[in-house]
C-alpha cells in the first residue's frame, strides 16, 4: 500500500512497505530501511531543523508528527483507506493534499509553504506522487491533478521500464510497484506505458525477480534493487501486488475463493518453463516465498536494524497480507491477518495514520471488518488522527484514545525508532535481507 514504508544504498523516496524517512543522513536512512515499517526515504533531516513540537502543523493534515519526510504519503494513505471503507474525508484534508502538488505535477514529501512554487532542487518523489494519485483518483473530482501527476511519473520512467523513488537513480521494485498501482488507479493500462527503449513497467519490475536463483527457500523472491541483489520480503510483497497491476486497494475475492500458491518450478537454478515468465507466475512465485517466510516466523515477517536482533515487522506483514489477497490466496492471507489482529493495534497507535491505514487496507483485502480488528475499531482510530470526516458509515467498538498500556517491548522500540506515519512507507523501502 504501504508506505513504503523506500533507503540505504540510494535512499529512495518512499514504501514499502518499508515504509518511511529517507536518507536521514545516509547512515540513518540505511538503518531505517533495515528496520520496521515506514515512509519515504529520500530526504535527510537538515541539521538544526525544527522538531514537530516546534512547528505548527497545517490544518487538514493527518497525524501529529513532523511531516517533513512522509506528509504526502501518510495523508494519501489515510484518505484512501477512509474512502475504501465508506468514510468521506474532510474537505480540508483533501485540499491539503491537492495543495502539495508542484506545478510540474510531482509531489515532494512535504511543502511547508504550498503557496510558493516548488524549488527546482526540491526532491520530487515518485512514491509520494504515486500515493497521491491513488488517493485522488479514488476520491474523484481531481482529474487535472491526477493527469499532471501521471504525466510527471511517465516523464521520469527509467529506460528499463522501472522507477526509483528519486528520479535519475537506478530503479527499485517497491517504487516501480507503487507507480504501477497509480497508473492503474488513474485508468491507465500500465502495459501501454513504455520507456524510451520501449520497456513497460512490468518489464522493469520483472528485472528484480530472483526466480530460481539462490537457495531453495528464496525461490520466487524479488530483490529491492539489482545492485547487491538479495531476497527481500518487503520488495516481494510490493512486486507480487504490482506485477498483477494492482495498487494499495485490493478488492476482496470472498472468503470462499482460494487459489493455491504455486512455487516456481526450478531446475539447476533456472525456471523449468521455457520463455518469459508470466505476471501470474511471477506473482505466484512471490506469494510462495512470502508464505514460506511467514510460516517460518510464526505468521509475521521480520525486520532487523544493524546490530540488533530481528524483530516482528508489522507493516511488512500487512503488505504481505495484501499481496497474498491480490493473488487470490485467501487462506494464506488470513493466517498472517490473524497475527496482525492480535499484535498490531499498539503498533498502529505508535505509527499514526499510515499505520492505521495499512491495517485497514489489509483487512479490506481479506474481506475482514476493519471496525472490529482484534477488538480495535481501526476506522474510528484512523478518523481520530485527522480532521473530522464529512461523513462516516458503520459502527465502532472502541475509542481511538484508549491508553497505550501493555505495548510489547518490540513495538515500543519500532515506534521510537521510526515515528508515526513511517511504518507503511519505510517498510516498503527496505533494501537487504529477508
Amino acid at each position: 500500500m504501504a508506505p513504503t514504508a523506500s533507503l540505504a544504498q540510494q535512499a529512495p523516496a518512499p514504501h514499502s512497505g518499508a515504509p518511511l524517512a529517507r536518507r536521514a543522513a545516509t547512515a540513518l536512512a540505511a538503518a531505517l530501511v533495515l528496520g520496521a515499517a515506514a515512509a519515504p526515504a529520500a530526504y535527510a533531516a537538515a541539521p538544526g531543523s525544527p522538531s514537530a513540537a516546534a512547528k505548527k502543523l497545517p490544518d487538514g493534515l493527518y497525524g501529529t508528527k513532523d511531516p517533513q519526510y512522509d506528509g504526502v504519503w501518510r495523508q494519501s494513505l489515510a484518505l484512501l483507506a477512509q474512502h475504501t471503507v465508506g468514510v468521506r474525508p474532510a474537505a480540508s484534508g483533501v485540499r491539503w493534499l491537492v495543495g502539495q502538488q508542484c506545478a510540474d505535477g510531482a509531489f515532494t514529501a512535504y511543502r511547508a509553504e504550498p503557496g510558493k512554487p516548488c524549488a527546482a532542487k526540491a526532491m520530487r518523489d515518485t512514491n509520494q506522487t504515486a500515493a497521491a494519485v491513488q488517493a485522488l483518483a479514488a476520491l474523484g473530482g481531481h482529474g487535472g491533478a491526477v493527469d499532471k501527476a501521471v504525466g510527471w511519473l511517465k516523464s521520469v520512467q527509467n529506460d528499463d521500464g522501472s522507477w526509483s523513488s528519486m528520479p535519475g537513480s537506478p530503479g527499485d521494485a517497491n517504487s516501480t510497484s507503487v507507480v504501477i498501482g497509480a497508473l492503474a488507479a488513474a485508468g491507465q493500462k500500465p502495459a501501454s506505458v513504455t520507456s524510451k527503449k520501449h520497456k513497460t513497467p512490468y518489464d522493469g519490475l520483472l528485472t528484480f525477480r530472483l526466480g530460481c536463483a539462490g537457495k531453495e527457500d528464496a525461490h520466487g523472491a524479488f530483490t529491492f534493487q539489482l545492485k547487491g541483489a538479495a531476497p527481500n520480503a518487503d520488495a516481494t510483497a510490493a512486486a507480487a501486488t504490482g506485477v498483477l497491476g494492482k495498487g494499495f486497494v485490493v478488492a476482496p475475492a470472498g472468503r470462499g475463493a482460494h487459489t493455491p500458491v504455486t512455487p516456481p518450478a526450478c531446475k539447476d537454478g533456472k525456471d523449468k518453463k521455457a520463455g518469459p515468465v508470466s505476471a501470474a507466475q511471477a506473482a505466484d512465485g512471490g506469494a510462495a516465498y512470502l508464505v514460506a517466510q511467514l510460516d517460518k516466523n510464526g505468521q509475521h515477517l521480520l525486520s532487523a536494524m544493524p546490530g540488533a536482533k530481528p524483530q516482528p515487522d508489522v507493516g511488512n506483514t500487512a503488505d504481505a497480507v495484501v499481496a497474498l489477497a491480490a493473488g487470490g490466496h485467501g487462506a494464506e492471507a488470513r493466517r498472517p491477518l490473524a497475527w496482525l489482529q492480535k499484535n498490531a493495534a499498539n503498533w498502529a497507535r505508535q505509527s499514526g495514520p499510515a499505520g492505521y491505514a495499512q491495517l485497514v487496507l489489509a483487512a479490506h483485502a481479506t474481506g475482514s471488518d476493519p471496525r472490529s480488528f482484534g477488538g480495535t475499531d481501526l476506522v474510528t482510530a484512523l478518523n481520530a488522527t485527522g480532521p473530522e470526516p464529512a461523513a462516516v458509515s458503520g459502527a465502532h467498538v472502541q475509542d481511538a484514545k484508549d491508553d497505550d498500556g501493555g505495548i510489547p517491548w518490540w513495538i515500543i522500540g519500532v515506534g521510537l525508532a521510526f515515528g508515526a506515519g513511517l511504518g507503511f512507507l519505510l517498510s516498503g523501502r527496505k533494501r537487504g535481507g529477508r
